[in-house]
């Protein structure tokens, strides 16, 4: 709320006196004999002078503040008391809070109607001269601006945002937050999901080279994830004809037959290398071979 400098100018100015010092008045050096005067500077004036010479002019009505009348003042502007009043309403600020918008002077009520902001979560208007909290765009009470689970004031606290509520951090993690399905504790930010479990991105790791997994291919195995070497190397069936493991990442295919597989490229005539995927073929120990080779 604002504050107004109240005064009379004759107040200010060691109010009228009765001549006895002065003869004359500094200006119009008329003699102030039985007449009242005020002072300016050690200066005795007579009221018509002082008026016409120091008076401030008032806000509202333009006509100078005469030195036996009360002067408003509110940054350098002056005011007769009975023009100090709300420019929409009109009634008086003496001795009120008032608020100043584009110079203009308001009653609390006129200002909170005007432009106050409205409380997000009350919906009231925040009275101004009071304190407000403002966040994502929008205002609040402090009293209202709150953790939605443990109603402690957040003020400049960290928080998390949910459904429209907020939360302070503790209340948070406690209520929402996933816990990491490895080191069991709070996934923050970010995090992994693996057979319907939160990890942290650190913690999804291949189960045998501990290499993190998280944005890499991996192979799960009993449920647990590996990378392509260490699944490779421990699990992957061998191709018959080349010996590499046969892992079916990308979509690859294979071809399986009794105990033996191949990779689709592998599967080849032994003699004439024909590819033999879709087509009959027959075997000699450990080769297969095309019909034709292998009627010869």
């Amino acid at each position: 709320m604002k504050e107004v400098t109240r005064r009379s100018s004759l107040e200010l100015n060691n109010s009228t006196r009765m001549t006895s010092n002065h003869s004359d008045c500094h200006y119009c050096l008329q003699s102030l004999r039985g007449r009242k005067y005020a002072l300016k500077e050690e200066n005795a004036y007579c009221v018509r002078c002082y008026d016409s010479l120091f008076a401030n002019s008032c806000e509202e009505c333009k006509e100078p503040i005469e030195c036996d009348s009360k002067d408003l003042a509110y940054k350098g502007r002056h005011w007769h008391e009975r023009c100090f009043k709300c420019t929409k309403c009109s009634r008086s600020l003496v001795e009120k809070p008032f608020a100043a918008k584009d110079e203009l002077l308001l009653c609390t009520e006129c200002y909170s109607n005007e432009y106050s902001s409205k409380c997000f979560h009350c919906q009231k208007t925040i009275m101004p001269g009071s304190r407000k909290m403002e966040f994502k765009g929008s205002s609040w009470h402090e009293s209202c601006f709150v953790c939605q689970y443990c109603q402690q004031p957040l003020g400049t606290k960290p928080l998390i945002t949910k459904d429209n509520e907020n939360y302070c951090v503790p209340c948070f993690e406690k209520q929402f937050a996933h816990r990491c399905y490895s080191c069991k504790k709070v996934i923050t930010s970010g995090g992994v999901a693996y057979h319907d479990q939160p990890w942290h991105k650190e913690c999804f790791v291949c189960a045998g080279c501990k290499t993190q997994l998280s944005g890499q291919r991996f192979v799960s195995k009993d449920e647990y994830p590996y990378c392509v070497d260490c699944f490779s190397k421990f699990y992957a069936k061998k191709c018959t004809a080349c010996k590499k493991p046969i892992t079916a990442l990308g979509g690859a295919k294979f071809v399986s037959f009794e105990e033996c597989q191949w990779h689709e490229e592998c599967f080849n005539c032994a003699r004439c290398s024909v590819s033999l995927v879709g087509q009959g073929f027959l075997t000699k120990q450990d080769a297969v071979l095309c019909h034709e080779c292998g009627s010869s």
